[in-house]
């Protein structure tokens, strides 16, 4: 969708560099702004990394209830935290309202097997606001005065079906009249090493509630299997009026706790309670549990109150007025208290002064990243979709070698011979900083989610955009084979091939931000793509005729088969999505090589060879030799999977769905500049014209100039072209008022039934969630609208505009009589997409569905969840409520939009301005 805006180097009125960008600029010459961050998951629990269990049942190994108790091995959670980028040293909030059974340390939801579309977070947080290198954020908790339901909303959903709704936290009744705490927490850097924390605790009832704040500060359990030496965390002399605590660790040195009002302090282990799970003696007298029991239970025994131990906490005790708000100050810093001394106090007025300030750069730095076109409440939509983007960078550590050692696999032969998940990718050493789909329901990369987040991250910060990609390219993550790991349940699952795509963007938005693009970054990325592109091509063209399968592809439910398992008919799938992605991912490649070609005339020829790749796969899709096996369907105008029987039969299996829409996607137009100073390339073309004029004939629109003398090359000439978008843009179709749908509409009267051996398999059009528990019930592509399939199904519009020019118009809706140019219609698609946010004409945003709370209370109404999926009729989020990661692109959409609009133009700006959170 053209270059991102990353975040440029803006000026302030009198030459000086503005400060977050300064800040951008120190890290790249390594000062390191990014050593703290919001690097704690949201659930470790539950996780394959924990699960030593012999069945591979994760949830049920290692539970929320187990997770108060029990030291996790590979990572930590937490309420509102941060962690240094190692995750050794970690912060973060724990309340109790006086009624809770346990201590509030981490967010509390559903398993998959609990819950009746899969596993769900059953708490209400949002992400305020972020800064690429952290130097702010600011966090929202919402917590009851009542008691939190943890078995009613077992109990209810349990009852509760796959056709049913599901039942919410607000639904229990705990926010009713307002009874609840806003709980907001803000850090501002001083330094890289020196993080003040404000947390603001407001009652919004009409009544005085009482509330224990215990801010806890943790080390990483690194020591128990002999690693590492055992570190400490204790209280010192107290300093002015606040309560000092010291932790010492060997990796992450001397830090210090200033904790503002003389709040007194627990201690204990971070070691595991096994006398509570287990039934057996404990290996230390203070545990894990032993600062929850104190609080919560009075057992003034299970925890001390001086130290040492390996997990500490403040303790603060406050009644709220009614309509009050209190707040409490924090330091998380390597300044000991001499430093302070001679500087002043770890608190008071300095503290707030730094917080407004940092505050105010934040401000400054979003103003000159989203245009002047951005209205008030697109600006709010944006900067909150930025700020869970980057709030939702995680520490994630997984050493499959160690892990599988823990399971009694130690040698390779075992490893060869092991069915645990993953034994093949012995190779596998993650300890990094990732972008997370969610911290809470996807608490683990997905490789082609962390894609479209780095064209999102982008936006802000194409270094650590690159650096993602990078990772999941590098030796440590790509299997010796080739293929790119996809995510933590099973690595060798397929997803589309989308990262040579994701390159090529930051390349482009680097290039027009900073005037010259990387073209290391590029070309190291090229040649580990080159590796996993030729894994796609031995493993996922069963028949060798360029026509792909691959599975899921990251589309879980869409097809009226288990894709990724074998077919109930026997035999197997030619897919018209693998197929378009492998088109996708040539000419991607394709563009890629020809960059570096203008840079290294010896990558023509690397060039040559995905142009051909492509045309090849292209032909495939639509062979006229082959008419019963082609993806085409010329009667229906649309493309399907087709099944391919042992016996030879063929058959098309006729669902309409993304999977037919996706070759739109597969398209890139050549600039003559972009060709004319390669001599070896063009030959090639020219070569290619002569010696293979059937499949150059098949192709027009590459030997045709389009406006600017561009070339055009795409899995659709202009008829199908066409076909395909009067499908697409059809209301009773694939258009719906907020996008495009994941399944035609057709198929709510019209299900497509198959019956195998006297059992029906079937897609109907279920604009909200699933009905099928295929791929853990926990996501639905049979007819919700999903941002980053949407997003590529626009940029290819943008391509083929810029090809056609706007002498090309097609009817927009399908069947209105009104004729538009693509361009204008990506425009409008784009604004479909973002609507979901907005506010509308009556001040209601359709991501909140029929929740009153959300749409009425000023306490809600602006804060927005970034949901996973989108009702596709009438734009509800659905499914994880925090995906932020590839649901951030309406952050770029917005942006893009914007910088096409005319001065006095705005968007978001017809409803009342947002009263802020």
């Amino acid at each position: 969708m053209g270059q991102q805006n990353v975040g440029r180097d803006v000026n302030e009125g009198d030459g000086r560099v503005r400060a977050e960008a300064s800040r951008l600029i120190e890290r790249g010459d390594g000062v390191p702004w990014l050593r703290w961050g919001p690097y704690l998951s949201e659930r470790q629990w539950g996780t394959v990394r924990e699960d030593y269990s012999a069945d591979g049942n994760a949830w049920a190994y290692f539970t929320h209830d187990h997770a108060r108790s029990r030291a996790y091995r590979w990572g930590e959670d937490g309420l509102a935290g941060i962690s240094d980028d190692r995750q050794q040293l970690c912060f973060a909030l724990a309340l109790w309202n006086g009624a809770d059974p346990i201590l509030k340390e981490r967010l509390f939801g559903l398993t998959n097997g609990e819950g009746n579309h899969g596993e769900d977070v059953k708490e209400y947080y949002f992400y305020l606001d972020n800064t690429p290198t952290h130097s702010y954020m600011r966090y929202l908790y919402k917590y009851p005065h009542k008691a939190y339901p943890y078995g009613d909303l077992i109990a209810t959903n349990a009852r509760r079906g796959a056709e049913d709704y599901e039942y919410e936290l607000i639904d229990t009744g705990v926010f009713d009249d307002d009874r609840y705490f806003d709980v907001t927490v803000e850090y501002a850097k001083g330094t890289p090493d020196d993080i003040l924390i404000a947390i603001e605790v407001t009652n919004r009832g009409a009544e005085p509630a009482n509330l224990v704040l215990v801010p806890t500060l943790w080390f990483r359990n690194t020591w128990s299997e002999g690693a590492e030496p055992r570190p400490t965390i204790e209280r010192v002399a107290d300093f002015a009026d606040a309560t000092v605590i010291r932790a010492d660790h060997t990796g992450v040195g001397v830090r210090f706790l200033y904790a503002a009002g003389l709040p007194p302090a627990l201690f204990c282990e971070n070691e595991t309670n096994t006398d509570r799970l287990f039934g057996e003696p404990n290996a230390t007298k203070y545990v894990k549990d032993g600062i929850g029991e104190a609080v919560v239970n009075g057992k003034s025994e299970a925890a001390h109150t001086t130290g040492p131990g390996t997990k500490g906490a403040v303790q603060y005790e406050v009644e709220v007025a009614a309509g009050a708000t209190e707040r409490f100050e924090l330091r998380l810093t390597d300044l000991d208290p001499e430093s302070f001394r001679a500087q002043g106090s770890p608190s008071g007025a300095e503290f707030a002064q730094m917080i407004a300030q940092r505050r105010q750069e934040a401000d400054e730095f979003y103003a000159d990243v989203l245009p002047d076109t951005i209205g008030d409440d697109a600006a709010l939509v944006t900067r909150q979709a930025l700020a869970g983007l980057l709030w939702s960078k995680q520490f994630y550590a997984y050493d499959v070698t160690r892990w599988l050692g823990g399971h009694g696999v130690t040698t390779r032969a075992a490893q060869q011979r092991s069915a645990l998940r993953n034994a093949t990718w012995f190779h596998m050493v993650n300890e990094d900083i990732i972008s997370m789909p969610d911290k809470w329901e996807y608490p683990w990369y997905a490789a082609w989610d962390l894609a479209f987040h780095a064209v999102s991250l982008a936006v802000v910060d194409v270094d650590f955009a690159k650096g993602q990609l990078a990772l999941m390219l590098d030796e440590r993550y790509l299997h010796p084979n080739g293929q790119i790991p996809a995510y933590e349940w099973n690595f060798s699952d397929v997803n589309p091939p989308v990262h040579a795509w994701a390159v090529m963007r930051l390349y482009e938005a680097e290039k027009e931000t900073r005037g010259t693009g990387d073209i290391r970054f590029l070309e190291e990325a090229f040649h580990k793509l080159a590796l996993n592109y030729t894994w796609w091509v031995n493993r996922k063209d069963p028949d060798g005729n360029n026509v792909f399968g691959g599975g899921f592809l990251g589309l879980d439910n869409i097809g009226v088969f288990d894709r990724s398992a074998p077919l109930p008919t026997g035999g197997h799938l030619a897919q018209a999505d693998g197929t378009a992605w492998m088109a996708f991912y040539a000419l991607e490649m394709l563009e890629i090589a020809l960059e570096l070609a203008r840079h290294d005339p010896s990558y023509q020829s690397m060039a040559s060879k995905f142009l051909e790749q492509y045309l090849w796969i292209a032909s495939a899709m639509d062979d006229p030799d082959d008419p019963k096996g082609s993806l085409w369907d010329d009667q229906d105008g649309f493309f399907y999977d087709v099944l391919l029987t042992p016996d030879g039969h063929t058959e098309r299996l006729k669902v309409r769905s993304l999977v037919g829409l996706l070759p739109l996607a597969a398209c890139v137009v050549l600039r003559p500049e972009d060709v004319n100073q390669l001599p070896d390339f063009m030959a090639r073309v020219q070569w290619l014209r002569t010696h293979r004029p059937q499949l150059a004939a098949r192709f027009p629109a590459l030997a045709e100039p389009g406006i600017g003398n561009r070339r055009l090359l795409s899995l659709l000439d202009e008829s199908k072209l066409r076909r395909l978008l009067a499908r697409m843009l059809d209301e009773t179709e694939f258009l719906g008022d907020h996008g495009i749908r994941s399944v035609s509409a057709f198929h709510r009267d019209n299900p497509f039934v198959v019956n195998v051996a006297g059992q029906e398999y079937r897609v109907d059009y279920l604009p909200a969630e699933s009905n099928t528990g295929m791929f853990g019930g926990n996501s639905n592509w049979r007819g919700p609208i999903w941002l980053p399939t949407n997003f590529l199904l626009i940029r290819g519009l943008l391509h083929y505009a810029s090809y056609y020019g706007d002498q090309f118009t097609i009817e927009y809706p399908t069947g209105s009589g009104d004729e538009l140019p693509l361009k204008d219609i990506a425009m409008h698609l784009s604004e479909r997409l973002m609507g979901i946010f907005l506010r509308d004409e009556n001040g209601l945003r359709p991501v909140f569905g029929g929740t009153e709370m959300f749409q009425q209370s000023p306490h809600w109404k602006d804060l927005i969840p970034f949901y996973e999926y989108f009702h596709g009729d009438n734009g509800a989020g659905l499914g994880a409520s925090h995906q932020t990661g590839w649901t951030a692109l309406v952050a770029r959409m917005m942006q893009v939009l914007g910088q096409e609009l005319e001065p006095d133009t705005k968007i978001g700006v017809d409803a009342e301005s947002p009263s802020g959170p």
